[in-house]
């Protein structure tokens, strides 16, 4: 059987003297293991579309178990984002995270597009740090984890100073609070992201100019909810946080609004 999908490869795998297994995330199908045989050669017709990140159609051989890459065309090869450290560290981390997050041959329309938006997103220059927030929100939702942000968990106060519980999966207010290790205190700017995230989709996120301390609350608070809720730990992550502890990522432009 000949399958054909628009897809992302996520992930590359070195087989072989000269070949590598692409996993791909695709419109049509989901995420996709393919065989691409000589895509180590130099000269083979599968490097370009063989790359992390590259965007295009694919034309393979479906099978019950991993497929073989006939013919690829390339859309995009995001190389704005290859050739940048810090862009680059991110788009790995968000792959990263769909690919451990996803099960395979389960097409998803929605997290594709997230996906491609966010990657143009990147390459345009938009904060990569917020693009990370709104995805990782995102995939909470598709391991089951829906945090309650709209108004304290206990009472149900909606405008308050708030805190937020790992242990409540949402916000709490100072009335409310017990005897919880798990308790972060949160700004009114971090609230109205974390809300706003709840609601909008990756193609909506405009420019946002993001305090430092809003966005050291956000990466705290979805670092803390992934955890807790899928367990992972991504190599990823690690290597974003190194680059953050080195200096090597930089300030969001000046633009849009500012919390």
């Amino acid at each position: 059987m000949i399958g054909k999908a628009e897809g992302i490869v996520v992930r590359t795998t070195d087989y072989g003297e000269a070949n590598k297994i692409l996993t791909v995330y695709t419109r049509e199908a989901g995420k996709i293991s393919l065989m691409a045989r000589g895509a180590k050669k130099t000269k083979s017709r599968f490097t370009a579309v063989s790359q992390p990140f590259t965007y295009g159609y694919f034309l393979y051989h479906a099978s019950s178990g991993m497929g073989s890459l006939q013919q690829g065309e390339l859309i995009s090869s995001f190389r704005t984002i290859r050739e940048d450290l810090e862009k680059t560290a991110y788009a790995v981390y968000l792959m990263e995270l769909l690919d451990r997050l996803t099960e395979d041959k389960e097409a998803n329309g929605y997290l594709f597009d997230m996906l491609l938006h966010a990657l143009k997103w990147i390459e345009e220059g938009k904060d990569p740090d917020i693009i990370a927030r709104l995805f990782e929100m995102k995939m909470l939702y598709v391991a089951g984890c829906h945090p309650q942000l709209d108004a304290c968990v206990s009472c149900g106060v909606h405008d308050a100073p708030f805190y937020f519980s790992v242990v409540e999966n949402g916000l709490i207010c100072p009335a409310c609070t017990r005897d919880d290790r798990s308790l972060m205190a949160v700004g009114p700017g971090t609230v109205k992201l974390l809300r706003m995230f709840q609601h909008i989709h990756m193609p909506q996120l405009g420019n946002i100019n993001v305090k430092p301390e809003t966005k050291q609350q956000l990466r705290y608070i979805m670092y803390a909810l992934l955890e807790d809720c899928t367990g992972l730990y991504l190599k990823s992550r690690r290597f974003l946080d190194q680059l953050e502890n080195l200096g090597f990522t930089t300030p969001p432009e000046r633009s849009g609004d500012k919390s």
